[in-house]
């Protein structure tokens, strides 16, 4: 027990540090200042070897791009499943052994846990004059006590994807707030008894907690030298009340998203809407083709009361995190910024699906203007403008602590729990609240709560 004691008080100084330095600054703090040093560009005569893990379909082709015009560095890309599902503790087990990539795709919500594992690099030094290229909200994620540890990749604002075709036939309105969100889904149930107006997804954390950060306060937050939860609050209330009364009234699916079922009832109009990230719109064309030009999107609906136009970004977004022990720093430095500024790359990734930009200037990115790829899908319509809007309308106070795996696996659980009658998801938020108290406090942390 003795031996225990130290790394857990070690442990505990790390978080803290990270919740009064980092987290405090990492969605409104200042940007690191200390200048950077010129990036490498390798010697063509003897290309240093980055090695590069990423789940983004298609990033190969920026890889590529990439390699072509940088003969000093040689990417070596290996494609991972998505981070929460086995991606993540893969890269943990490399930085441990000494044998982790030189990046990683980390996503923003991930950033704290893989800060406090000890996972990731100091590269103010190669970065800290890049600040001004990328969004503010989003650079900062990649920030913890003024030093920088990744390049901000791109965000998953929230819209409303739609059934356009079947939107008009029913006489339905795009719905603009959540009371015409349910009235349409009730119109929805009369018009055709196979068809709803979307699933309500237990299966997917992220999602869940997008809903509850549009409708208005964090969960988490620092106050001195403590940790504050507050998921159990009348904001998150509201959306757990608002989906109980969908569920209630069988106004929405219960299957899960992104699973093969979902996919069948996407092709064949059972599903006719989908909240979902700005990366959504490759899920949708991925797998049903043939509802091309049928398909429209429209902002998140809004909560009543609320000021000006809110949303919020499917679990933050991805970052290209260089992970501890590279040898490769600078290279790898280079290449993250590269890949996710240079206009060349995120106009092959936007077509690719990996969600909206992480640059500020997005003035050369022709995809965002027309592309051909997207754009006939959904009817002709630029969706980029709607998720445009929406990334501005991201509150960018919302922090996550540094267990959101943990996190991801109670409010899941809880929620699905709620789905087959046990409980209600009021009760599953409230659950969940506890669950992370238990959680911080497990890791040495002062906690508080509120509501």
């Amino acid at each position: 027990m003795g031996s225990k004691i130290p790394r857990t008080a070690r442990l505990a100084v790390i978080v803290t540090m990270t919740a009064a330095l980092g987290l405090a600054a990492a969605c409104g703090g200042g940007a690191a200042t200390e200048p950077a040093k010129n990036q490498a560009s390798g010697d063509p005569a003897s290309p240093v070897t980055v090695k590069f893990w990423s789940w983004v379909p298609n990033i190969q082709k920026a890889v590529d791009a990439f390699n072509a015009s940088h003969p000093g560095i040689k990417v070596d890309l290996e494609t991972i499943t998505a981070g929460p599902d086995g991606g993540y503790a893969k890269m943990l087990a490399g930085v441990k052994a000494g044998n982790a990539p030189d990046v990683a795709q980390v996503g923003y919500d991930s950033l704290p846990s893989f800060l406090v594992n000890g996972a990731l690099e100091d590269i103010t030094q190669y970065a800290g004059d890049k600040a001004s290229t990328f969004v503010d909200w989003q650079w900062q994620t990649g920030v913890f006590g003024g030093k920088v540890y990744a390049i901000p990749q791109a965000s998953g604002p929230m819209g409303l994807y739609y059934r356009k075709d079947l939107f008009d036939k029913w006489g339905i309105e795009a719905p603009k707030t959540w009371d015409d969100f349910a009235a349409a889904a009730a119109t929805i149930r009369k018009k055709d008894k196979d068809a709803y107006i979307s699933t309500f997804a237990a299966n997917q954390a992220p999602w869940l907690i997008s809903l509850a950060q549009q409708a208005g306060q964090g969960w988490f937050s620092t106050e001195n030298d403590a940790w504050k939860v507050t998921i159990d609050n009348p904001d998150t209330r509201r959306v757990a009340e608002y989906w109980q009364k969908m569920l209630d009234g069988k106004l929405v699916k219960t299957e899960a998203d992104m699973s093969n079922a979902w996919y069948r009832d996407l092709q064949t109009g059972s599903i006719v809407g989908w909240i979902g990230g700005s990366w959504g719109d490759a899920i949708i064309r991925g797998n049903a083709p043939k509802t091309s030009g049928k398909w429209a999107v429209a902002p998140i609906p809004q909560w009543p009361g609320v000021d000006k136009f809110t949303s919020a970004s499917w679990a933050g977004g991805s970052s290209s995190a260089v992970l501890k022990g590279t040898k490769h720093a600078a290279e790898a430095t280079t290449f993250a910024v590269w890949l996710n500024s240079a206009p060349e790359s995120v106009n092959i990734l936007l077509s690719a699906g990996y969600g909206w930009p992480s640059i500020k200037d997005t003035s050369q990115i022709a995809n965002l203007q027309k592309d051909d790829t997207v754009f006939p899908f959904y009817g002709g319509q630029n969706i980029w403008d709607v998720f445009k809007e929406a990334d501005a309308a991201v509150d960018s106070d919302w922090r996550w602590p540094p267990v959101s795996d943990a996190l991801y696996a109670s409010i899941t659980d809880n929620a699905k729990a709620a789905v087959q009658g046990e409980g209600t998801l009021v009760d599953a938020f409230a659950k969940t609240q506890q669950a992370m108290v238990e959680q911080l406090k497990a890791k040495g942390l002062n906690v508080t709560t509120g509501g």
